[in-house]
C-alpha cells in the first residue's frame, strides 16, 4: 500500500512527542479499602468466546480476560491515555517507539513480568496473524525488542503518529513462559485445560460453565489499587438471556452488578429503586450503521444515501433512547473530539421523497405499490435492546421510501460470526470506543481494516487517512482528518446515528467502583473491581 510522503519536520516532531509523554510512575489508581470475604456477582448476556485475550471478540470475552491481562495503558474520561503497566511512552524517532514498563510486576505463578513478555506478545500477535483489533494495530510494526527488563522499543515499518497509544491502550500482555510453548498464538485457546490460567491482573480464572457462570478468585498482590490487594475474594460472572432477566436479578440479590449498560427506559425506574446505585461512564462511541458495498446495489452511492435519508435519527434519539443520546451531525469523529469534529458537517435529514429521488437517479424505478426493486437484509444482536428496537424504525423508514429492509436478529455470538463473514447488506451496531481518529479510520475504511464492514476500498479516502498516520503535527493532522470524515459522510461509507453516556446498574451494598468510558471499561474494568468493597 502506497503511503504519502512525510514532511520533513517529522523526526523532529516525534521527538518532541516523547517530551510530552508521562514519566512519573504510575501510582495506584483504585481506592479500595483493603480485601474481603465476600464474592462480586456480575451479570453478562454472553458467554466467553476466546478465553485468549489477543483474540477476543465479545464485551464478556474482554471483561473476563482484561480481568487476568493487562493493557500497557488505560483511558480518561476525555479519551486521553494515561499509565497503567507502561509508565513511560513515545518515540525515538520517526519509526522507533517506546514503552516504560512499571517495576515489580509479577504473573499470578510468581514469575516476574519483564520487557520481554511485552516484546514477545507483539511479535506473535504481528507473525501469526491473530484476528482481532489488537493485531489491526500493528500493521506498520516491523519488530518489538525488549532493550532492558523494563524497555521495550518499536521498529516501525513506516512512520505512523498513532501506534505507540493504540497498542498500548488496545493490545493486551502475556506470560510468554506460558503462551510460547503452545505454538502459534493465534490458536491457543487458553480454556485452562492443561493446568489453568496464568496471569497479571486482580483476579485469575478459576473455573467455569459455559451458560452458566465464570469464576475467578483475587490474587494475592495487585499493586495497581491503593492497599495492593483486590477487595473482593471472588468475582462471578453469571450468563443471563437478556438484560431484562439480568435487572431482575439485580433487584433479588441474586447478582450484584450489571455489566451490560442499562436500556434508556430502565435508567430513571432503577435510579429510584430501593437498594441500587446507577453510575454513569462517559460515551466515546456511537451507534451507527455500514451497508457492505460487497452488494452490487449498496455499492451505489445513490442507494446509501437514500438509506441514510430514510431514517427519523431525531425519534429514534427520542423515543427508543428517551432524549439519553445526542446526534453526532452524522460525523464518525465524535463532538467529545473537539479538536478534530467539524461543525459543518450535518446530519443526514429525514426526508422519504428524497430517498425516493435518490433510488430513481441510481436507476431503479418503483412498481404500482410504489416499492423499488431492491432488499436488503440488516442485522443485529438480539442481546442488545436499543439496537434491536431502532432496528424496527429503520425498517419502517425504508419502507416509506419504497427500500424494503428484512431484520434479522441473532443471539451476540452468532452475530459477531455473521459480521467477520460478511454475511449482511447493512451492519447495526455499536462503536465502542472513538479514541484516535486517524486509527479508528484506518481500521473502519482501509482495505483489510479489521472493522471495515463497508467493505470500502476509496482511493481518495486512503490516501488522506495514509497521511493521517504519519502526520505528526496536530493541526495539519486534524485539517486531513476532517477532510477524511467528509468523504465518509458524503459518500455514506458509514451511518453514525448518536453517541450517548451510558448507565450501569449495581448493588448499593458494593462500594468503591470506578468508572471508565465504554461499555467495554465502564465500572468493570479491573481496577474498579479491585477496588470494590462491601458498603459499610
Amino acid at each position: 500500500m502506497k503511503r504519502s510522503a512525510v514532511v520533513a519536520a517529522l523526526v523532529a516532531a516525534a521527538l518532541a512527542l516523547t517530551a510530552c509523554a508521562p514519566s512519573a510512575p504510575p501510582e495506584p489508581t483504585g481506592t479500595g479499602t483493603g480485601p474481603s470475604d465476600k464474592t462480586l456477582s456480575i451479570g453478562t448476556t454472553s458467554d466467553v468466546v476466546n478465553f485468549n485475550p489477543v483474540l477476543g471478540n465479545s464485551r464478556t470475552d474482554s471483561w473476563v480476560t482484561n480481568l487476568m491481562y493487562p493493557h500497557l495503558l488505560s483511558i480518561d474520561e476525555n479519551g486521553a491515555k494515561e499509565p497503567f503497566i507502561a509508565e513511560k511512552w513515545g518515540y525515538v524517532d520517526d519509526t522507533t517507539g517506546y514503552y516504560e514498563i512499571k517495576k515489580g510486576l509479577t504473573w499470578s505463578d510468581g514469575k516476574p513480568l519483564t520487557a520481554e513478555d511485552v516484546a514477545w506478545t507483539l511479535n506473535a500477535v504481528k507473525r501469526d496473524k491473530a484476528p482481532g483489533t489488537f493485531f489491526g494495530q500493528l500493521g506498520n510494526l516491523d519488530v518489538a525488542t525488549a532493550v532492558s527488563d523494563t524497555r521495550v522499543e518499536m521498529k516501525l515499518l513506516r512512520p505512523d503518529a498513532s501506534i505507540v497509544e493504540e497498542i498500548g491502550f488496545w493490545g493486551v500482555v502475556v506470560p510468554q513462559h506460558v503462551f510460547e510453548p503452545k505454538g502459534s498464538i493465534a490458536s491457543f485457546a487458553n480454556d485452562g485445560k492443561d493446568g489453568g490460567w496464568v496471569g497479571l491482573g486482580p483476579f485469575v480464572m478459576k473455573d467455569f460453565q459455559v451458560g452458566q457462570h465464570y469464576t475467578l478468585e483475587r490474587v494475592k498482590d495487585y499493586p495497581l489499587v491503593k492497599g495492593g490487594v483486590p477487595g473482593p475474594a471472588k468475582v462471578v460472572f453469571r450468563v443471563y438471556p437478556d438484560i431484562n432477566t439480568e435487572i431482575l436479578a439485580l433487584q433479588s440479590g441474586e447478582i450484584d452488578v450489571i455489566a451490560n449498560a442499562l436500556p434508556p427506559a430502565q435508567v430513571e425506574k432503577l435510579k429510584s429503586a430501593q437498594g441500587l446505585q446507577v453510575i454513569e461512564a462517559p460515551g466515546l462511541g456511537y451507534a451507527h450503521m455500514t451497508y457492505n458495498m460487497d452488494n452490487p446495489d449498496l455499492k451505489k452511492t445513490e442507494v446509501r444515501q437514500a438509506l441514510a435519508h430514510a431514517v427519523d435519527y431525531d425519534a429514534i434519539r427520542s423515543v427508543v433512547l428517551q432524549g439519553q443520546a445526542v446526534s453526532t451531525q452524522s460525523s464518525a469523529i465524535m463532538p467529545v473530539l473537539s479538536k478534530y469534529f467539524d461543525k459543518s458537517i450535518q446530519q443526514y435529514a429525514y426526508d422519504p421523497d428524497q430517498s425516493r429521488k435518490l433510488m430513481e437517479k441510481a436507476g431503479y424505478t418503483a412498481d404500482s405499490s410504489g416499492r423499488f426493486p431492491v432488499k436488503f437484509t440488516l442485522i443485529y444482536s438480539l442481546q442488545d435492546s436499543v439496537t434491536s428496537q431502532w432496528a424496527q424504525m429503520v425498517k419502517d423508514g425504508a419502507a416509506k421510501a419504497g427500500i424494503t429492509v428484512d431484520l434479522k436478529g441473532a443471539e451476540r455470538n452468532t452475530y459477531l460470526s455473521m459480521t467477520n463473514d460478511g454475511a449482511y447488506d447493512i451492519y447495526a451496531g455499536n462503536f465502542a470506543i472513538m479514541d484516535d481518529p486517524a486509527t479508528n479510520f484506518s481500521l473502519s475504511y482501509l482495505p483489510g481494516g479489521a472493522i471495515n464492514y463497508t467493505h470500502v476500498d476509496d482511493p481518495e479516502l486512503n490516501a488522506l487517512i495514509e497521511k493521517a498516520m504519519v502526520t505528526f503535527d496536530e493541526k495539519e493532522r486534524i485539517s486531513v482528518m476532517q477532510k477524511a470524515n467528509k468523504i465518509v459522510h458524503d459518500e455514506v461509507y458509514d451511518n453514525v446515528m448518536y453517541t450517548q453516556n451510558l448507565f450501569f446498574a449495581a448493588s448499593d451494598k458494593w462500594t468503591g467502583f470506578i468508572s471508565r468510558p465504554s461499555e467495554l471499561l465502564s465500572i468493570v474494568n479491573p481496577v474498579s473491581l479491585a477496588s470494590a468493597t462491601p458498603a459499610g
